[in-house]
């Protein structure tokens, strides 16, 4: 079961990914982070209380953003998905089930609004 404040950031930017791990945190929520996905797959599978994946969609390693969104989609299906890229915009087709799109650069009061909506 997911809650409502954990949240996964997953970037191979680390300046990019510190910046958005910092505003989730002022925000109030629990933050988690990765590098890349199959690190992100490592973090979910030990922390159930995850209910958000916020997740670049270009990262070096054998899964991008995109097919980790996926993963994500179907061995947690409770999980909020939050895609982003400063390089490309993925067809509406291409984001899993309920899951968002934010470009970036992004301020951060776009990412705690766009969690708000996830979360209710």
């Amino acid at each position: 079961m997911s809650s409502a404040r954990a949240i996964l950031v997953v970037d191979d930017e680390a300046l990019v990914r510190m910046y958005a791990v910092d505003v989730l945190c002022d925000a109030g929520h629990e933050v988690f982070e990765a590098a890349c996905a199959q690190e992100a797959l490592d973090v979910l599978d030990s922390h159930p209380e995850i209910g958000v994946l916020f997740t670049d969609i270009n990262m070096p390693g054998r899964l991008d953003g995109l097919d980790l969104a996926r993963m994500v989609n179907r061995r947690r299906p409770d999980v909020h998905i939050i895609l982003t890229s400063g390089r490309l915009r993925p067809a509406e087709a291409d984001i899993p089930d309920d899951g968002r799109f934010l470009s970036k650069p992004y301020a951060g009061e776009a990412v705690i609004s766009l969690v708000r909506q996830l979360m209710g």
